[in-house]
């Protein structure tokens, strides 16, 4: 009875699982947060270097090439030495990520602190859902996957006020980077204090709670063996879409809008706010939909085909200015809620023993989606499409709604054999 008191997690699970999400949460808001470490600052290394767009473009290009073949290589890492060592290791990267850039004397630095921050970027998805799939009990799951997409959210929403910030209010852009390496170095800091809640080996009170399920263990898989699955590749091109929509309205849809309805810059600008927002609130709702939902590929559907047919609507441009700015805003309501259903899609979809591969593998989609899609989004806002970005962006999602939809059915179907079995 000494020991049992004594655990917090036996004693206290909701204790645990919310110590577990809310230091997840933080650690993905940090990745994203340093998607952005460069990007606000671009302003003022033209006025230093006199650097082109394209130039600054390539930085932009380093950090997700790093990061989308880095995922797929951590997600074997992490299922090899653990999450949480890994973690560290990123935050790590972080760290060298600001100070180069505070302290770079040209091109050459800023590609390098692109490559460290990509370097940093890449292990998050798989580490973050080997901990959260490992330590936190089934009937909250849904909710830490929630709190994990919001937290992303959040990153992206606040390194722009964030970095531009400082450099406007001290007129140093290197004193912004330092500051991020700062807060970086914060949040190591506080993973490394409450290392215990991150721990996702054997012992942690989920695992033990289902260790002894399954009967004998299974015969081991070549580490590849994952690759075979057709459902790990199904997930990858879900992600893939996605983010080719994300990236379309996250990077376009204020020139757009202004091109389209005539709204002035300043007010369009704030569209990729309120998607954002919205699809924090959504992925509130989603959490608490994915413990009541059996085919969540029904959700993901539903969700995304809706915010699809806002943003066809928005392309149409037939909405009064101000309406076409809610309306977009209004899709990533439904892109939020899908969120949680999604990741935990995926969990379903992963075989044992193979999550953090399989994170990896799938989530690497999402860095090739960013990759290919904005050149291609740019040279049709440079052609004058300007509703092809929101037209694009609704065929994305639904082509990532088909992805979703064999997902599901490969995943029903096993079930049904195990079933029989």
């Amino acid at each position: 009875m000494t020991t049992a008191a004594s655990t917090p997690s036996a004693s206290d699970p909701f204790r645990q699982d919310a110590r577990t999400i809310g230091l997840i949460g933080l650690a993905h808001g940090s990745s994203h947060f340093f998607h952005m470490l460069l990007p606000p600052l671009f302003p003022f290394l033209i006025a230093e270097f006199g650097f082109s767009y394209s130039q600054l473009g390539l930085l932009v290009s380093v950090f997700f090439v790093v990061s989308g073949v880095g995922q797929m290589i951590s997600g074997f890492v992490v299922d090899r030495v653990g999450a949480r060592p890994v973690l560290f290791f990123a935050l790590s990267c972080f760290i060298a990520a600001g100070l180069v850039a505070g302290t770079a004397s040209g091109y050459s630095s800023l590609i390098l602190a692109s490559l460290l921050a990509g370097l940093g970027n890449a292990p998050f998805h798989p580490a973050d859902f080997t901990i959260l799939n490992k330590r936190v009990s089934a009937k909250r799951l849904g909710h830490g996957f929630a709190v994990h997409g919001i937290s992303g959210n959040l990153g992206w929403a606040t390194a722009p006020v964030f970095m531009a910030g400082i450099a406007t209010a001290t007129g140093s852009w290197r004193m912004a980077c330092l500051c991020g390496a700062g807060l970086a170095l914060i949040i190591l800091a506080i993973m490394v204090y409450n290392r215990d809640a991150l721990d996702d080996r054997v012992g942690s009170w989920n695992n033990a709670a289902t260790a002894g399920k399954g009967g004998a263990a299974a015969q081991p898989e070549h580490p590849l063996a994952f690759l075979k699955l057709p459902s790990v590749w199904l997930c990858f091109s879900f992600f893939f879409w996605s983010t080719c929509s994300l990236s379309a309205i996250q990077s376009f849809a204020s020139p757009a809008l202004h091109n389209l309805y005539g709204v002035p810059l300043p007010v369009t600008a704030l569209v990729v706010t309120g998607y954002m927002l919205c699809g924090a609130v959504g992925m509130v709702i989603g959490g608490f939909l994915v413990a009541r939902v059996v085919r969540l590929e029904k959700i993901i559907s539903l969700c995304l085909l809706a915010a699809a047919l806002l943003l066809a609507l928005v392309g149409l441009g037939i909405l009064p200015g101000m309406a076409a700015l809610v309306v977009t805003s209004l899709a990533g309501l439904g892109i939020g809620i899908a969120s949680p259903s999604r990741d935990m899609l995926i969990k379903r979809a992963a075989p044992p023993g193979a999550t953090g591969r399989v994170y990896g593998t799938v989530y690497s989609g999402l860095d090739l989606g960013f990759c290919l899609s904005a050149p291609v989004f740019g040279a049709m806002l440079d052609a004058n499409m300007n509703s092809g970005i929101f037209f694009g962006s609704a065929v994305a999602l639904a082509l990532s709604v088909v992805s979703a939809g064999f997902v599901g059915a490969g995943v029903a179907a096993r079930a049904s054999r195990v079933a029989a079995a």
